[in-house]
């Protein structure tokens, strides 16, 4: 008995990236090592979890031909039909401010809400929220650049002295790094944001803004960072299939990005 319709193939799900942190514009940022990633890692929609720019320095500029090139490949990827959404970041400036250079097609939003195939909600924040009062003021964001930007001048400087592996990490970025990890010993961030996505019934939240890339469900929900691309090198990924993985990491972005990592024992994956 033939069919009385023929045979349609399920439409597949979109594959979804998260990237947070990029800092274009920044002498931190590694633009070319993002771009050799995202290049690895194609998707249907990339959402952009904050501070993907960092022009706080008008009298210092910092925009290089390889910053351009990874605001060039999101361009030419919207246009082949992708998905950009641009979460601000408490170093991005207000959308209608970007340069034109550095503008993105894309839908700008202070908050997200990602959906997996079985139902299950994600709120999508920078993460800065979880901030003080006075770390959050705009005066002390564009005071961390240039220290930042001092800092890793000072480290290049260092290097060319002493002529070591410029993708070694310096003393500057040591320190950075040291910093940072000391801020969030705790932890406690972690909690905040995992308590953002409970109050609005959510099932987990995914950040950035803390330059740890994590992935786990401690706290009853998940709680998922995307990491950066100063230290971490690190970037989620939903392929559609209710799993978000956390790949790349620092030796695989400075080569060949390494495939998705599937382990529950390492906090790599959870099903969803």
């Amino acid at each position: 008995m033939p069919f009385d319709r023929p045979f349609q193939r399920p439409k597949p799900r979109p594959r979804t990236l998260f990237l947070s942190d990029l800092h274009l514009g920044a002498l931190s940022a590694r633009a070319e090592d993002v771009l050799r990633f995202l290049r690895a890692h194609p998707a249907d929609v990339y959402v952009l979890v904050g501070d993907v720019l960092d022009l706080w320095q008008p009298m210092l500029p910092h925009w290089s031909a390889q910053d351009q090139a990874v605001i060039d490949f999101f361009r030419a990827r919207h246009a082949s039909g992708a998905r950009l959404v641009y979460i601000r970041g408490n170093h991005d400036p207000d959308p209608s401010r970007i340069p034109a250079y550095a503008a993105l097609p894309a839908e700008h939003l202070d908050a997200y809400v990602h959906e997996t195939p079985t139902g299950k909600r994600f709120l999508v924040i920078h993460g800065d929220e979880a901030d003080s009062r006075l770390i959050r003021l705009h005066a002390m964001t564009r005071l961390g650049s240039l220290i930042d930007h001092g800092l890793r001048r000072l480290d290049t400087f260092l290097s060319r002295l002493s002529l070591r592996d410029p993708e070694m990490r310096g003393f500057a970025s040591w320190l950075l790094f040291a910093a940072n990890a000391l801020r969030y010993r705790g932890r406690s961030h972690e909690r905040q944001m995992v308590d953002l996505a409970r109050a609005r019934g959510l099932d987990g939240v995914i950040c950035g803004h803390f330059h740890i890339a994590a992935l786990h469900d401690h706290f009853g929900l998940t709680y998922a960072n995307c990491g950066d691309w100063v230290d971490s090198m690190t970037a989620l990924l939903d392929e559609g299939d209710g799993v978000l993985r956390l790949i790349g990491g620092r030796e695989a972005a400075l080569d060949v990005p390494l495939p998705a990592r599937h382990s529950h024992s390492d906090q790599k994956a959870l099903t969803q």
